[in-house]
């Protein structure tokens, strides 16, 4: 793609914010989803929804669609109403192992029973799903019951629910959770509030008009909108290999331990993106002095350097990569990276 084509694509997705007629409204299927999502991406761990479903249940109804060991939020609403949402086993662990730990283990731990540190460490993400959602159904009518939930407090078990909440009907949505970028870990979702909301009806939706003539002043915003996105920085990972080894061996890592990587790392590195995803292949050499890698063509063949030795060296002796802290790798090209990756 050229550099024209690259701005004739970023005016076309500019100009795709004034739409000749106004969109659909936000539903609450589409919203809930696209919430929990958006906030455990905010977190930078992978989730999404692989099944969605919506029931109504009187109150006697909710302990049993509640999975033992769930964290048992309480929410409340408009008007001192009151709701549930409820964290699996499966979930909470997920939530907790990624904000400790940066990462998720392949498979989740036995359930416990909930503790209130646990409640604390949730909380951010059950205010952050339910602001979302409350934003995306802000213009339509479900607003009414969906708007205005956040966090209270938690509950020991269910069996307070009777006493606490309200006996009246519940609109109930019950989401099946995939986390991580490959599917490492599978969860739940329950979110349950009164059927006949509190909150606010929105104002009327606006008539649908045609879009005015575009301006000098459009055409100036569309410039500096597209001078924005195109200087917008993105962090590329270089992945020169991956290892495995034991943990008791990792215990006995020092200063000077050499960990063996395959012979042919410095000519297939891998450029990956947020979530360890793939998105072209890279050589590593130097370049004046500083340690440089260089893109390639997918379906190219590893070969020499296309730059002159004395300018990129791929460098042919044998790699290990040291347990001590690696040091500062600066990128540094004798000519312009590509604005486009392949597969980006």
């Amino acid at each position: 793609m050229t550099e024209d084509q690259q701005h004739s694509v970023m005016r076309r997705k500019a100009s795709s914010g004034q739409p000749s007629v106004v969109t659909a409204p936000a539903t609450a299927a589409r919203a809930i989803p696209l919430a929990l999502a958006r906030t455990a991406e905010g977190m930078g761990l992978p989730l999404r929804v692989a099944q969605l479903r919506e029931s109504r249940m009187v109150l006697a109804e909710l302990p049993e669609a509640l999975e033992e060991f769930s964290l048992l939020a309480v929410i409340e609403g408009p008007k001192e109403g009151l709701g549930l949402v409820a964290l699996p086993p499966a979930t909470l662990s997920a939530l907790i192992e990624f904000q400790t730990l940066g990462v998720l283990a392949r498979s989740a731990p036995a359930p416990r029973k909930p503790t209130r540190i646990d409640a604390a460490m949730a909380a951010e993400f059950i205010d952050g799903a339910l602001t979302r959602i409350e934003a995306e159904l802000s213009a339509t009518d479900e607003a009414i019951w969906a708007g205005g939930f956040r966090y209270a407090s938690c509950l020991d078990g269910p069996r307070p629910l009777g006493l606490l909440l309200e006996d009246t009907s519940y609109r109930v949505w019950q989401a099946d959770l995939v986390f991580g970028a490959e599917g490492e870990r599978a969860g739940g979702f329950l979110w349950a509030v009164p059927a006949e909301g509190r909150g606010q009806r929105p104002a009327a939706m606006a008539q649908a008009v045609p879009n005015p003539a575009r301006t000098d002043e459009d055409t100036d915003w569309m410039r500096r909108m597209e001078a924005t996105l195109m200087g917008t920085s993105a962090v590329l990972d270089a992945v020169l290999d991956r290892v495995t080894v034991p943990l008791a061996a990792v215990l006995h890592f020092a200063p000077g331990t050499l960990l063996p990587i395959a012979a042919d790392s410095l000519e297939r590195l891998q450029l990956e993106g947020h979530g360890r995803r793939a998105l072209g292949r890279a050589r590593l050499g130097q370049l004046r002095g500083f340690r440089a890698v260089r893109l390639v063509d997918e379906g190219a063949q590893p070969g020499p350097a296309r730059a002159a030795p004395s300018e990129f060296d791929a460098g042919t002796s044998p790699v290990t990569a040291r347990a001590e802290p690696p040091a500062a790798v600066r990128l540094d090209v004798a000519e312009p990276l590509p604005r486009r990756v392949a597969g980006a």
